[in-house]
């Protein structure tokens, strides 16, 4: 393949950028239809994104940007020579005119940038592949490329770099301005449980949330009532973009058909073992057939392939995202995710689940939406008197613990008790007995609705434990009426 010569074949077009420049500084206004989307680095003679960015900081900080302000402005900074002197800057105020378009000359720059860095993406690609290198197989060049076209889509800037602290101080506000603003004060997506809501802010943007228990607590239900409750909430969101509408489930246990039963149990209140079995009157298949017709709005998008790794994960939602739009993520379960294969982990599944925790927290923050990853806790829950859940429970689980934003723990102590009947002890009165009996009942019907979500770990906010209510028949999570009639522990 004859190589390209750079400096005569890459797409640029100069007297486009020349354009702009003069349309920006003979009107400033023109600035604020292009800023959104064009930074310095899309320009492809490097004096234009010099002049680019200080009109940029001088429009941002309030002042006038035109020849007389860019002169003082490059003469203080020692630079006027460098960008051609006043004369140049006269050039480019005069090379507009009154019917100039802005925003069209900007788009064709920020089309000649995309063009080139795809050519540089290109030549990267057919050098990586060209290597023989084994710690680096094929799929790993497509994960990578894949990767960075994605970004380049995105982004436009596949290289990132440092941000100025003024720029992530802006930021920040923004976030701190939306949380003021919605309902209820979260930042995040809200997961409709509100006391969870209210305790995490509900679930935001590049955190990785670890939903932990033993089986039967029902990490699973919650993760479903979450899925479903946002990607419903995303169908009438005012302030979410439509590339950030869907939640992506990722369902390594269960078959899809097998989910949605579950979400339609939860949403139209039917027993799920009588959906299985077929055993419904028709008031009920009516009901379904109904619920069926409204859901299918739903932005709720369900991949069940089995033994899934992190890099097909990674690669399957940054699709779904360009081609229809992602804003969650949910992944049931880590365990469950195959390793890469790499050299450093082969035969080491403590490393593949590092490696796995890892790569879901740059999913998490690549792609700048909640990743929520479902996790089994080891046995040794099973052997305490109280059986909660505690962060050492994670311990065996890798660096999910120190990867995790938030890891949250489910727990219903009415699993627990239905197999604790109290036993006659030696010397126990039968009275004695029968009160011990009538307590355990007593406890029985005080859970039998109940949940806690224990919080073991959030990096910005506070931990703790909300209670939730559960219903078993129907795999649903949903909110306590109040709090003042929730039960006291026994012994507290």
């Amino acid at each position: 393949m004859e190589a390209l010569n750079p400096a005569n074949t890459l797409p640029q077009n100069i007297e486009a950028e020349q354009a702009l420049l003069g349309a920006i500084l003979a009107n400033n206004k023109a600035f604020e239809k292009v800023s959104e989307f064009l930074k310095p680095q899309h320009f492809a003679d490097s004096v234009h994104a010099k002049i680019f960015e200080v009109i940029s900081r001088l429009i941002t900080r309030g002042h006038l940007a035109d020849v007389i302000t860019l002169k003082n402005y490059f003469e203080q900074d020692g630079s006027l020579d460098e960008v051609g002197g006043v004369k140049y800057l006269v050039k480019l105020a005069d090379s507009a005119t009154p019917l100039t378009n802005a925003e069209y000359y900007a788009q064709f720059i920020y089309d000649k940038y995309l063009r080139r860095e795809l050519i540089a993406t290109g030549f990267d690609i057919v050098n990586n592949a060209s290597k023989e290198d084994i710690d680096s197989d094929a799929s790993e060049q497509i994960e990578e490329a894949e990767k960075r076209l994605f970004e380049l889509s995105n982004q436009g800037d596949v290289n990132g770099g440092f941000i100025n602290f003024s720029e992530a101080l802006l930021s920040s506000l923004g976030h701190i301005e939306q949380a003021y603003q919605k309902d209820g004060k979260i930042s995040g997506l809200p997961t409709a449980l509100d006391a969870l809501d209210n305790k995490i802010g509900g679930l935001n943007n590049s955190d990785l949330i670890i939903i932990a228990g033993r089986p039967a607590m029902g990490k699973t239900a919650l993760a479903t009532n979450i899925a479903y409750n946002v990607a419903e909430y995303m169908v009438h969101a005012k302030d979410l973009d439509e590339k950030s509408k869907g939640v992506a489930f990722f369902s390594l246990e269960m078959s899809a058909d097998q989910l949605a039963t579950r979400i339609l149990s939860t949403v139209t209140q039917t027993n799920g073992h009588k959906m299985r079995t077929g055993e419904l009157d028709n008031a009920e298949f009516t009901r379904i057939a109904a619920a069926v017709r409204e859901l299918e709005k739903i932005p709720l998008y369900i991949d069940d392939t089995p033994g899934l790794n992190i890099n097909t994960i990674r690669t399957r939602a940054r699709r779904l995202k360009r081609n229809k739009g992602l804003g969650a993520i949910v992944i049931d379960y880590i365990q469950l995710i195959n390793g890469t294969g790499s050299k450093k982990s082969e035969g080491n599944r403590v490393q593949e689940l590092s490696e796995i925790s890892r790569g879901l927290k740059i999913l998490a923050k690549e792609l700048n939406l909640p990743v929520i990853a479902l996790s089994q806790l080891n046995r040794g829950v099973e052997q305490r008197d109280d059986k909660r859940p505690l962060m050492s429970d994670l311990r065996e689980s890798g660096s999910i613990e120190q990867d995790a934003d938030i890891v949250m723990f489910v727990y219903r102590e009415n699993y627990y008790l239905q197999n604790e009947e109290p036993q006659q002890k030696l010397s126990e009165t039968p009275e004695h007995l029968q009160k011990r009996i009538e307590e355990w009942e007593a406890r029985k019907r005080a859970t039998a609705n109940i949940a806690e979500v224990i919080i073991g770990k959030q990096r910005h906010g506070p931990t703790g434990t909300v209670q939730l209510f559960w219903n078993g028949d129907y795999a649903q999570f949903g909110n306590l009426a109040k709090e003042e009639y929730l039960p006291e522990r026994i012994g507290d």
